[in-house]
């Protein structure tokens, strides 16, 4: 009985907290809607935006086009992920002998961590093919990957960085001291626990890059902004992008939240092992 009570005690203060959130939600969500629907313009913009009929007929063509979205995210994906690797081990290189490539890892990260996305995307996908180098391809979609790459796999690297900075230097001595070599220590007993680590923040940073694979739709390729805006710009109806918006966030949400889930999981077991 002396465990009972305190354990109903804390699933009544549990349901109470979870009735005044839900109240609480409700009514200030409401208010929001409430002044919505009633201001002066609200009929024009449920025209232009929120058009049942106009959604029906976008999402369809809208979705084809972001299958092209997922098309770029999967293949520019996996290269940020092994180009920021190598970036993040060149730059961890503390041997002056290997200062020179430490030094290319510093100004390739400074570099496109610097510049805006759409910059590097319109410099890359309209410069290079304007060159008519002989063996580089015109391909918008090709460029418009080497760009997304090129600046994600910078914010990437320093992730990797954080990581295998993270891992205490004694996990490494103690490798050596067991005949490990160098090479073998990074890689079989730093590198994993530093992705490990790390695969909350890749994985937002995987959502910021699904959201910018839309960019690329500026080289002109037909990806899900574009077939919402060209449905929107032949009568002036936004609601296609309306449509575009919502299949995003069926993608970034989840990811979105599996990144809350593996954060939550983490932050249990250090506090599980701390005790």
């Amino acid at each position: 009985m002396t465990h009972a009570a305190p354990r109903r005690s804390r699933l009544r203060s549990r349901g109470v907290a979870v009735l005044v959130a839900t109240v609480s939600t409700l009514v200030v969500f409401g208010v929001i809607g409430w002044l919505i629907v009633n201001a002066d313009g609200w009929a024009t913009v449920q025209a232009r935006f929120f058009d049942s009929a106009r959604f029906d007929e976008a999402l369809p063509r809208v979705f084809a086009g972001l299958l092209v979205n997922i098309g770029i995210f999967l293949i520019a994906a996996v290269c940020i992920l092994v180009w920021a690797l190598v970036l993040a081990v060149m730059r961890s290189l503390d041997d002056p002998v290997f200062f020179p490539i430490k030094l290319f890892a510093i100004i390739y990260i400074d570099l496109f961590r610097g510049l805006p996305s759409i910059l590097i995307i319109y410099v890359l996908g309209f410069g290079i093919p304007a060159l008519r180098l002989p063996g580089l391809t015109s391909d918008v979609y090709v460029w418009g990957i080497v760009s997304l790459v090129l600046v994600w796999s910078a914010y990437v690297a320093e992730v990797y960085r954080a990581g295998i900075q993270s891992v205490h230097p004694s996990q490494a001595a103690a490798a050596r001291s067991l005949g490990l070599s160098g090479v073998k220590t990074f890689r079989y007993v730093v590198l994993p626990q530093a992705i490990r680590r790390v695969i909350p923040p890749l994985l937002n940073d995987m959502v910021g890059l699904q959201k910018d694979t839309a960019l690329v739709s500026f080289l002109g390729p037909v990806e899900a902004f574009r077939r919402a805006q060209a449905m929107a710009s032949a009568d002036f109806n936004f609601t296609p992008y309306l449509a575009s918006a919502m299949l995003f966030l069926m993608l970034t949400v989840p990811m979105a939240r599996l990144v809350d889930w593996l954060v939550a999981r983490d932050r249990k077991r250090y506090l599980a092992g701390a005790r």
